[in-house]
């Protein structure tokens, strides 16, 4: 009898810890999502920079680089919409950071709840701006001569691949903001996350570059997201960049998530 009653109080226990997770989680990230709002920088990288980087490649280049049928614009939304990820992480990591030192997590580690939902609601509020820029991305796109050719499905698997890549770069970028000891030196480590998405096949096909820079391209965790995505785009065979791009960055979310968390407790004292 005794054992059994443990076991239920353990099961009762584990239940609540995890709806007060949940609970702590949800309320942490409004605060973060309000962020976007109110912040006029943040609504800069939400929305305004991926319309004009995609306006700007667009017509820029578009008339000079050949990326077969269908036009540039259809070859370039999923570059920009993997680039406008990379850059909203920049947010992210200064937000943890900016929380690590304001003593905002001291004052959450005061009350009755989990510290660590700190970090998952910037987790959360990444994955709600990447899905406003990709929205603005889409319809921008139709535009300017963007013809998707994705059935539901297709627009599915797109969306989820997105989401998974969304949240692993999150997690890279919350690992960047606990290890920074500035805002600044935060906004420079974001800078890797940043720029790795322009060494891929976002702007012109890797068969138009150099043996070595294309070897690079082709075998970075980048690329198979952004072939993925624009063959599910276009309703296009993706070969194996489907599996490859959920084999990298779910391999890189189990091993950011935990990461995380170990360097939360370690620079929290818990």
């Amino acid at each position: 009898m005794t054992e059994m009653t443990a076991v239920a109080t353990g099961g009762t226990r584990h239940r609540s810890g995890l709806r007060t997770a949940l609970r702590d989680s949800a309320v942490l990230s409004g605060r973060s999502i309000r962020h976007i709002v109110r912040n006029p920088e943040q609504a800069m990288v939400v929305v305004f920079l991926p319309i004009m980087l995609l306006v700007l490649f667009r017509y820029l280049f578009g008339g000079a680089i050949q990326t077969g049928a269908g036009g540039y614009v259809n070859y370039l939304i999923a570059g920009i919409m993997v680039i406008s990820v990379a850059f909203n992480a920049t947010t992210t990591t200064v937000g943890v950071c900016t929380d690590m030192l304001e003593g905002i997590v001291e004052r959450f580690r005061s009350m009755p709840m989990v510290s660590t939902a700190v970090l998952t609601a910037h987790v959360v509020a990444a994955v709600v701006r990447n899905l406003i820029s990709m929205t603005v991305i889409v319809l921008v796109g139709l535009l300017i001569g963007f013809r998707p050719a994705a059935s539901p499905a297709g627009w599915a698997a797109a969306v989820g691949l997105m989401v998974l890549f969304v949240a692993a770069i999150s997690w890279l970028a919350v690992i960047f903001g606990l290890l920074a000891d500035s805002p600044e030196g935060a906004t420079g480590l974001s800078l890797i996350i940043v720029f790795v998405p322009y060494a891929s096949s976002a702007f012109v096909p890797p068969g138009t570059m150099p043996t070595a820079l294309r070897l690079i391209v082709e075998n970075q965790p980048v690329t198979p997201v952004i072939d993925a995505v624009r063959g599910l785009l276009l309703d296009q065979p993706i070969g194996n960049a489907g599996w490859l791009a959920v084999a990298w960055w779910g391999g890189i979310l189990l091993i950011a998530v935990p990461l995380a968390g170990f360097l939360f407790r370690r620079r929290t004292g818990r």
